[in-house]
């Protein structure tokens, strides 16, 4: 088996790193804090983060997406006393530049986790 190492893969004239455009790597990902003051761990294309309100959270796109149908992955955790429950981070209202994701339990009510996570996979515009 074969290894590649790399510390910066460059484009082909040797001036900046490759654009991932047509390649199956996540255009786009989020790890962030949803509850209290909301705030971003890390990311990777995303320029901003707002609360809109108990588990609803807008995330806007730092390159904008060729289309709005491109796939969002969730996530979340948080640890509330009450055991295994039902709970879901849903991805609504995708443009090219944003997508709201909504957190709630299994009973439809809303609800800030601690540990949320998007990727996208699609096509950079």
């Amino acid at each position: 088996m074969s290894d590649i190492r790399a510390n910066t893969i460059s484009d082909a004239a040797g001036t900046g790193p490759i654009d991932l455009y047509k390649q199956s790597a996540a255009k786009a990902w989020i790890n962030f804090n949803g509850t209290g003051t909301v705030a971003i761990r890390d990311s990777l294309n995303v320029s901003s983060l707002t609360d809109n309100g108990v588990g609803i959270y807008r995330v806007a796109h730092s390159s904008a997406l060729a289309t709005s149908s491109y796939a969002v992955v969730t996530g979340v955790s948080r640890y509330d006393g009450i055991g295994a429950v039902s709970q879901e981070l849903t991805p609504r209202s995708l443009t090219t530049t944003q997508y709201d994701v909504h957190a709630e339990y299994n009973n439809g009510s809303y609800v800030d986790f601690e540990n949320c996570f998007a990727a996208i996979h699609g096509d950079l515009a």
